[in-house]
């Protein structure tokens, strides 16, 4: 996994603008970026959710970056903008055809483009797959993802042994140092990870094991 390292703020500053000027779905000259201490933050406004999303992306890509926050607001100019119900029309379609999600369970609420997806699913991914089928339609303005998960098998210690296999599937060097508790199907995860490269992979681990219904991130990011 890539390692995270010390960079001045300017250095930092000028790979981040660099990477959101690479990502072709986004427009650089609509996001503003401030660098402290390894933490992003991203202003300015976009015109769609899955742009917001997408110079998150870009931004967490980076080396060095340790944490970003997200300011950037959307705004739909008139020629993207779509009715509530269109938008409702779009995202059961969306859900609908993403042979990772079950539709059947999950119910949407539009709001002035704000979309809210409830619903109960059996695993992490079919939630985070609910979430991704829907944020890149047109006119969306945010995803509120309130699904919640219920594991069709009750949960028992394998939970934590099969997080721990793809923990060192992964990289055996970070897997000594993570601390998986898992508790009613809650997965608490502990200790130092080094770039936001190996936070999503350790996340993911624990996301897509059968069992699971929650994670809590409780890593911590360290530069090398």
């Amino acid at each position: 996994m890539t390692q995270a390292i010390k960079k001045s703020n300017t250095q930092s500053h000028h790979d981040v603008l660099e990477e959101l000027k690479w990502d072709s779905r986004v427009d650089e000259t609509e996001v503003g970026v401030q660098v402290a201490g390894g933490v992003v933050t991203l202003t300015g406004t976009v015109t769609s959710w899955a742009k917001r999303v997408a110079a998150q992306e870009a931004a967490r890509r980076v080396i060095g970056v340790l944490d970003v926050a997200n300011d950037i607001t959307v705004k739909v100019p008139g020629g993207l903008a779509r009715s509530d119900t269109e938008i409702a029309q779009a995202v059961r379609q969306a859900l609908e055809w993403d042979v990772f999600v079950p539709n059947e369970k999950i119910t949407s609420t539009v709001t002035d483009g704000w979309v809210t997806l409830e619903g109960p699913v059996e695993r992490w991914s079919q939630r985070d797959d609910a979430e991704r089928a829907v944020r890149n339609l047109t006119g969306v303005k945010m995803v509120v993802n309130k699904i919640s998960v219920t594991p069709a098998k009750p949960v028992t210690g394998d939970v934590r042994k099969a997080i721990e296999q793809a923990l060192e599937r992964r990289a055996e060097r970070e897997a000594r140092q993570i601390g998986v508790d898992v508790r009613d199907g809650t997965v608490t995860l502990t200790g130092p990870v080094h770039s936001w490269a190996e936070r999503k992979s350790v996340l993911a681990a624990a996301r897509f094991t059968p069992g699971v219904r929650a994670v809590e991130d409780h890593l911590r990011t360290e530069p090398v």
